[in-house]
């Protein structure tokens, strides 16, 4: 991504404008992720040589793949795929954390021409079985983590033939990994010669309704993602240091195209951990790798303030950017970030149909090399568009809400200049009618609704509301989760929190808080109080927390969001259960 030299008028602080004007898509007819994230380094003697992953286990095993002997395994599992049948557009199913044979796993599959499925390696066997019928997977790879669900699963995958064990799940399956790459021709696998518009991943999203849906990602949407990736990350690829770290399981969006693909695309290092996630060991490995770009959920980023309040005393650091997304940052974690880090934050949003759209970006490197401001993020704020993308709060009808006033974020087909946005899934596998839903109007020309509620102000910044299904009303008032939770999280008692509706029959529902404790703190009727208070001196009256509920921790999906649904029902419940009883 390329930008001209700005103008003296906005050298100053903000070269949104800029950057956006004179910004176009480069898409070509022809593209490959696997050749732009690895084949090209690997054809270079040069650049084989280089890391593309640096590898850890939490037992202690550690070691580095180069590009050369990423693209040699790849070409090697492409090989023993074809010959287990696996042809172009078929689902393979990749069930693995963090690890050097799941990277290898996707540029094999890519280079195919086939289907990547990335699944967590959390699923339990009826999460496997609904993903694996629902997508006829041919062949899935699995390791130790997920080889044992994935077994109790099969029985109910009639379609799924090959499963290709790996590590510490050798011997479980239909073939062992290693066999079948020493068993595979060591000749360069030729790629299949795929349209940029050609499938490349499928990824099941958890929606808040009904089953998961699976969206089906072309390759042309890593193109989609670049602009926001290089500009979160102050742009991203003008360094020849840069090594990325992010805890995302590479089986979600997140993990994938915002850290995976897009380090590897610029012909970097990323490191891959593989073991439970925590404050001191993420600052840990981040000194001993010399990490200077990460992704880091805002959840993560929390309990990183709460563990280590001052991790410049104690850490060796060389951050440079922090990306976060996935949920609302809010103002504590980024004054944090810029004091304790010495990095503001750069928030984005995005979702697995229309990723990387909206951010922040602190810096970018002009035309003539130099760097400059790219446009300032404010505390609390998702940012604004990024270059290539058109994005607009909407109401119900399709129509553009005016600034200030709350509606669903949207994403247009068609960027500012009226040529296609890349970034665009294809649609939800086997679910016309779904994708049709998504869209308000003509799905080739029109807006994709988010689903996420957010207020754009008089500059084009997007301020979170939380998603549509998580708005509620109390006494008449609208009800954003997001605000309270943060400022909760601002009290030193607090480690993390959750606000909901309780169900009244007198004010429809009222603010209730699901709190959890930092180290140390008692929940008692006094913290209640005092809880309470901080809010009502925070925000609005009607804002504050009537009921406060300590819990141990909170219900999380698999990707770190909280899942707000689980104790929202949960309430709706309770609240069943009482008016039976009366």
């Amino acid at each position: 991504m390329n930008a001209a030299p700005a103008p003296s008028s906005a050298r100053s602080t903000d070269a949104h404008a800029l950057l956006h004007t004179g910004f176009r898509w480069q898409v070509p007819e022809r593209f490959n992720i696997a050749q732009v994230c690895c084949g090209r380094w690997a054809r270079q003697p040069r650049t084989a040589r280089r890391v593309a992953v640096a590898w850890e286990h939490e037992d202690g095993r550690a070691g580095t793949l180069s590009y050369g002997e990423l693209q040699a395994q790849a070409d090697r599992l492409s090989h023993a795929l074809q010959r287990l049948g696996v042809r172009r557009g078929d689902r393979v199913a990749i069930v693995m954390p963090q690890r050097p044979e799941t990277a290898v796993a996707n540029m094999a599959i890519f280079q195919l021409g086939a289907v990547a499925m990335p699944l967590s390696m959390l699923f339990g066997p009826d999460a496997l079985a609904y993903r694996l019928q629902d997508s006829g997977a041919r062949v899935a790879i699995a390791d130790e983590s997920s080889i044992a669900n994935l077994r109790a699963a099969r029985a109910d995958c009639p379609a799924l033939q090959t499963v290709l064990a790996v590590g510490g799940a050798a011997g479980q399956g239909d073939a062992d990994w290693r066999d079948a790459l020493a068993a595979a021709s060591g000749a360069p696998f030729a790629p299949a010669d795929t349209s940029a518009h050609d499938p490349a991943v499928l990824i099941y999203t958890s929606g808040t309704t009904g089953p998961p849906k699976g969206a089906l990602i072309p390759h042309r949407a890593l193109i989609g993602n670049l602009t926001g990736f290089v500009c979160s990350h102050n742009w991203f690829g003008a360094g020849r240091d840069e090594v990325f770290w992010s805890p995302a399981d590479w089986a979600w969006t997140g993990g994938l195209m915002d850290a995976l693909l897009p380090t590897l695309y610029f012909g970097r290092p990323i490191v891959a951990f593989q073991g439970r996630f925590s404050p001191e060991r993420a600052f840990d490995l981040m000194q001993r790798h010399r990490v200077t770009h990460t992704f880091l959920f805002p959840t993560a980023l929390k309990a990183m303030m709460k563990a280590v309040p001052a991790p410049r005393r104690q850490y060796r650091l060389r951050l440079r950017a922090v990306m976060s997304a996935g949920e609302a940052v809010g103002d504590a974690v980024f004054h944090w970030c810029r004091q304790a880090l010495g990095v503001t934050v750069n928030e984005m949003f995005g979702q697995t149909e229309i990723n990387y759209v909206v951010g922040n970006c602190g810096s970018y490197v002009a035309a003539d090399g130099r760097r400059r401001p790219g446009w300032p993020a404010r505390p609390g704020s998702m940012g604004r568009a990024y270059p290539g993308h058109r994005v607009a709060v909407i109401d119900d009808e399709g129509r553009e809400c005016p600034r200030g006033t709350p509606g669903d974020v949207a994403v247009h087909r068609l960027d500012v200049h009226s040529h296609p946005d890349p970034v665009f899934f294809l649609g939800y596998w086997g679910n016309e009618a779904a994708t049709r839903a998504k869209f308000t109007g003509d799905p080739a020309s029109s807006w994709c609704r988010t689903g996420d509620t957010a207020v754009m102000d008089d500059d084009g910044y997007l301020w979170y509301q939380g998603r549509s299904d998580d708005i509620f009303k109390a006494a008449g008032y609208r009800i954003g989760p997001s605000e309270i939770e943060n400022c909760l999280v601002k009290h030193p008692a607090v480690a993390n929190a959750v606000v909901v509706p309780k169900p009244d029959a007198d004010r429809g529902a009222v603010v209730k808080a699901y709190v959890v404790l930092a180290p140390g703190q008692v929940g008692d009727d006094a913290l209640v109080r005092s809880l309470q208070q901080h809010v009502r001196g925070q925000l609005a009256p009607y804002e504050y927390p009537k009921e406060i509920e300590f819990i141990d921790a909170l219900p999380m999906t698999t990707t770190g969001k909280v899942q707000r649904r689980v104790l929202r029902l949960q309430e709706e419940e309770r609240a069943r259960a009482a008016a039976g009883a009366a």
